[in-house]
């Protein structure tokens, strides 16, 4: 394992293979479209602790426990991440990209990247001119995708494309870092740690016991239009389903806490409340974590939610849906920086309210 996980007074120790599962899916690809391999990590963790995991067309992972209950609750993390697509790659060798997923460019320049191609992985290193080569006009623009290239150190176009393809996917370098306090950053921070609270608290909460019918889905395209909690909502069928993602920690320089809340690293997940939740079950998650003693934050949400609670909501005939968040400060970056704590809390926040559950529970507002 490249870290250990270490929690606060009160938070429940997680086993090394919860440990172990965090680790791989922050060093695995899975950029939106192309979420084969980070899958895979999830299917190998969750076998032997569902009953049965289905990976339906559109490649979302459904872990199911106690089938066949009265009631059924589904949670949700989105396990893809941001990413770049090979687009082109021009007579020198050098490979040209488009992005997927809300990259702001600038983050870009100069990053390590990995094009995944299906032989073998190539490295390479996104740039642009020098500083002493661009123009004065140059130096006050914003840099734009089309101005960036990816260096494999290919000696012309034969020799680029005898490793990589058009269509290959691109990550930037990854791999989770320690910093002090219990902060860890890494790229796809957003949403690798969503699947981990969402499979954690699936762990969790059968081994203790649940009466429901219980599902953890790892689903895909979130990035592009939350698309695989759309499918995936629809063929569970939920009664009641909890999306997991990250939101936007405040508690660094220059954001604007009045806007959006005050919302700190390690002082636990960060229950929403608006109208795309179901007001029951808000209300619910937030007695629990009141009732068990788990740190938590509450944030306002006014509109619908730009991730899949958005969709989750409005499946089939409605679902009682809420929405459950790890901060996360710097998002949309090669470094998104969340605490440790705040997963764990957020696993047993989850975990306990799988297990709240009777088969009668009504979300009715």
């Amino acid at each position: 394992m490249r870290f250990e996980i270490t929690v606060g007074s009160g938070a429940v120790i997680v086993n090394d293979q919860s440990k172990a599962f965090l680790d791989r899916l922050l060093t695995t690809p899975g950029i939106s479209g192309y979420e084969q391999s980070v899958q895979q990590v999830v299917r190998d963790y969750v076998s032997e602790l569902a009953d049965a995991v289905h990976t339906d067309l559109h490649g979302n992972v459904l872990a199911t426990h106690n089938p066949g209950a009265e009631l059924r609750v589904m949670f949700d993390g989105h396990c893809d991440q941001l990413g770049m697509l090979v687009s082109h790659v021009d007579a020198e060798g050098f490979v040209y990209f488009q992005t997927v997923g809300g990259w702001d460019p600038q983050q870009l320049v100069g990053q390590r990247v990995t094009i995944w191609s299906p032989e073998a992985p190539v490295h390479g290193v996104i740039s642009r001119k020098a500083i002493h080569l661009l123009t004065e006009d140059e130096k006050k623009k914003v840099v734009e995708t089309k101005d960036m290239w990816i260096d494999i150190g290919a000696t012309d176009e034969g020799d680029a494309r005898s490793v990589v393809q058009i269509g290959d996917p691109v990550t930037v370098q990854l791999g989770p870092q320690e910093m002090r306090n219990g902060l860890v950053n890494a790229p796809a921070m957003d949403n690798r740690t969503g699947v981990w609270v969402v499979f954690e608290a699936f762990r969790r909460a059968t081994e203790r016991g649940v009466a429901c019918t219980l599902v953890a889905a790892s689903t895909v395209q979130e990035e592009i239009g939350l698309r695989g909690a759309r499918t995936a909502a629809y063929g569970v069928d939920p009664h009641v389903a909890i999306a997991v993602d990250v939101t936007h920690a405040t508690d660094c320089p220059t954001v604007d806490k009045r806007q959006r809340g005050t919302i700190a690293l390690g002082q636990g997940p960060v229950i929403v409340r608006g109208p795309n939740i179901n007001p029951r079950v808000g209300a619910r998650l937030d007695e629990i974590a009141l009732a068990n003693e788990i740190p938590h934050q509450v944030a306002a949400l006014g509109r619908a939610a730009p991730n899949d609670s958005n969709v989750l909501q409005i499946s089939r005939a409605g679902v009682a849906t809420g929405l459950v968040q790890i901060p996360n400060r710097y998002m949309h970056s090669a470094v998104e920086t969340v605490s440790l704590d705040d997963l764990d809390h957020g696993a047993e926040l989850l975990a306990q309210f799988a297990m709240s559950l009777t088969l009668d529970a009504d979300f009715t507002p």
